[in-house]
């Protein structure tokens, strides 16, 4: 792993849709000398953008081109299809693509699922983005099937969206590059996991002196047990006498042999003689 001070300020890069405002801020909190810079790329271009090393990471959704990146899912999106208000579609809470069969579904050149084959009826031109068939929609001139958090980043007041059950979903991941996993990406990836400052995972372990001398002073707390074993004269009568109560009643029962009901596994010679 390379060290941090490689970098000045940390590049996190994230696709449409994805807010990274609660990672950031508390990259703020725990890292207030290593500023953190955002950059916006579009989904298909953001594995290039960190293998190129525009980014030190990167929040974006899968299926992507993941040569020679590292990625952790974090969640997974609810799919949706935007329609205009006075769509019948609105009228309902949720639909499946069987219901979208004889709509006509917009699937923009940036399209973040990768349809094996896409629903609907096609539309006679492919749109450029995703924001370029939200207008479309707008004009009603047909539907859009996108992860939610796009339809929110578009939302427009004549437009809404609902579930589609059995639609292909987007997960969101965290990627960078596998030869680049510096200190300050494992930080951001506890971040994201949800570890603390002092988990067992972070970079700021305790010192080795202090472990040592505390291994020490273990040490030399166990030495006393063994080594007054038997070397006290207290402790051996307090021995004797802790035996031999609880050997069950040695005194009334083993003539009152407290010295041999106490000596290390004796408790054979402390057995009654019997009466002839």
């Amino acid at each position: 792993m390379t060290g941090s001070e490689a970098s000045p300020s940390f590049r996190l890069a994230y696709v449409p849709g994805v807010t990274p405002a609660k990672w950031v801020r508390i990259w703020r909190e725990r890292q207030p000398d290593v500023p953190l810079e955002l950059v916006q790329s579009a989904n298909a271009e953001t594995p290039d953008l960190l293998r190129r090393a525009e980014a030190d990471a990167g929040l974006l959704r899968l299926p992507c081109d993941r040569d020679g990146l590292s990625a952790i899912p974090l969640y997974t999106e609810t799919t949706v299809v935007v329609v205009p208000k006075d769509h019948l579609v609105a009228a309902v809470e949720e639909v499946s693509l069987a219901d979208l069969a004889d709509e006509v579904l917009f699937h923009p050149l940036d399209d973040v699922f990768d349809w094996e084959q896409p629903p609907g009826r096609p539309a006679i031109e492919r749109p450029a983005t995703t924001a370029d068939a939200i207008e479309l929609v707008a004009a009603g001139v047909g539907l859009l099937v996108v992860p939610q958090s796009l339809a929110r980043l578009h939302h427009r007041k004549d437009l809404t969206y609902r579930p589609v059950v059995d639609a292909p979903q987007s997960r969101v991941a965290l990627s960078w590059p596998e030869e680049r996993t510096t200190d300050l990406v494992e930080d951001f990836i506890g971040i994201v996991r949800g570890r603390t400052v002092n988990s067992s995972r972070g970079r700021r372990p305790e010192p080795a002196a202090g472990r040592r001398d505390g291994a020490q002073s273990g040490g030399k707390g166990q030495d006393k047990p063994r080594g007054g074993r038997g070397g006290s004269a207290t402790g051996g009568s307090r021995g004797a006498k802790g035996s031999g109560r609880s050997s069950g009643g040695a005194k009334g029962t083993g003539g009152g042999r407290r010295g041999t009901a106490g000596r290390p596994g004796g408790g054979g010679r402390g057995k009654p003689r019997g009466r002839g």
